[in-house]
């Protein structure tokens, strides 16, 4: 088992505390049929890969893929950032990745940092190889307010691959199948599960790639 950075430095008091939902994303990415999977999609001899975790909060998911490059990509041409609205996320995430790093000498791609941003309005067009999101989806008072400068900010269109956390409640399967409709080699599958009620809500994890 992959070794989960070190979040002790963090205040949670002001950004989202790692728990069920994160560390069922670390099971799923190490485990032996995604990193089997990685390793096929993005062998040494490709452009290394950019690896983008939307909503980064304590950076523990972030830093586990860059600390754990090797292991899961097979090598370390691993390129890697991360996002959040929050800015004291994106300071955390910094130190995050970086003990991490310290931590695993040997096997970590490179960090390319942290901003501050909505969702992937910063990132232009087929930039992105690997896309990590949990989406908040448990309701909370109160949520960071959305800078004006991010209200006009355009949607770049992406195409990669994406591993999006999801309740069951939000029914998956249909999820899977809508995907699979939309054609032009989409899939989706559940990759990852739970496998259990965590609080009220079971989790799972949907891997999203264009096929071929």
């Amino acid at each position: 088992m992959l070794p989960t950075p070190d979040t002790s430095h963090v205040s949670y008091s002001r950004v989202y505390e790692p728990a069920e939902d994160s560390f069922l994303i670390l099971d799923t990415l190490s485990s032996a049929s995604e990193t089997a999977f990685l390793q096929e999609r993005f062998p040494s001899t490709s452009p290394a890969p950019l690896v983008l975790e939307v909503g980064s909060g304590s950076g523990v998911v972030v830093g586990f893929v860059n600390a754990h490059a090797r292991a899961l990509f097979g090598h370390r041409f691993l390129l890697t950032c991360g996002v959040d609205l929050n800015g004291f996320a994106c300071r955390a995430t910094v130190q995050t990745v970086r003990r991490a790093e310290d931590s695993c000498p040997g096997g970590h791609g490179m960090y390319l940092g942290s901003w501050t941003g909505d969702l992937v309005g910063a990132v232009r067009p087929n930039e992105v190889d690997v896309l990590v999101f949990n989406p908040p989806y448990v309701p909370t008072p109160e949520m960071p307010r959305r800078p004006e400068a991010f209200e006009d900010g355009a949607e770049p269109a992406w195409d990669g691959e994406s591993y999006l956390l999801s309740l069951s409640q939000n029914r998956p399967e249909d999820v899977v199948a809508r995907i699979a409709a939309m054609g032009g080699g989409w899939r989706a599958d559940v990759v990852g599960s739970s496998g259990k009620t965590a609080g009220w809500e079971k989790l799972c994890v949907l891997r999203i790639w264009r096929h071929g």
